[in-house]
């Protein structure tokens, strides 16, 4: 077995990390153990597949609860309604190529939960889920790595790169506002 493969779970556990810094950092060791990069993509996509069969049962036990108690049903329609200013930021159509946007520009779970609302099934979701997130996910690769060469330290790449997607899109939320703002 390539000594690669026996550190693969290694990677797959930081991509497992919903939020903040499992690409770069998952990135960052898989170059570090040798890993190819279609062996780290895997490992990604894999990721993103384990997301999918947790979380999907946990959307639709929200759903059914939701039903019977007022609370989990006034939590639910609040997620809808966030879900439904989210998609709006990035159109109005609820077709594939705007689904695949909101899984790119927010995360997989948001990108599903927009697809379900715009009517698609378990497996048709979570494929412009996953295509929108894996979209993502070679933009950070990339970015990791070519920061990580120009710098020559990781710890640095991957703060700089996390600090990058905390302060972006507020940053360009805002800009955009104001451009609507003077336009109008």
């Amino acid at each position: 077995m390539p000594s690669w493969l026996s550190h693969s779970w290694k990677v797959l556990t930081l991509f497992l990390i919903p939020v903040g810094g499992g690409i770069p950092a998952g990135v960052l060791l898989a170059r570090h153990y040798a890993l190819p990069w279609p062996a780290t993509t895997a490992l990604y996509w894999l990721s993103d597949v384990i997301l999918a069969c947790l979380f999907e049962p946990l959307l639709k036990l929200m759903v059914v609860a939701g039903r019977h108690v007022a609370l989990l049903g006034r939590l639910a329609q609040g997620l809808r309604e966030a879900v439904r200013r989210t998609t709006a930021l990035y159109g109005e159509s609820n077709g594939p190529l705007g689904l695949i946007l909101v899984a790119f520009g927010v995360d997989p779970m948001t990108g599903r939960a927009a697809a379900a609302a715009a009517g698609h099934g378990f497996l048709s979701g979570w494929t412009l889920s996953i295509t929108g997130d894996m979209l993502y996910f070679f933009v950070i690769m990339a970015s990791t790595l070519w920061l990580s060469s120009i710098l020559g330290n990781g710890t640095v790449a991957t703060t700089t790169i996390l600090v990058v997607m905390t302060l972006v899109p507020p940053l360009l939320d805002r800009w955009r506002r104001r451009r609507r703002l003077v336009s109008s």
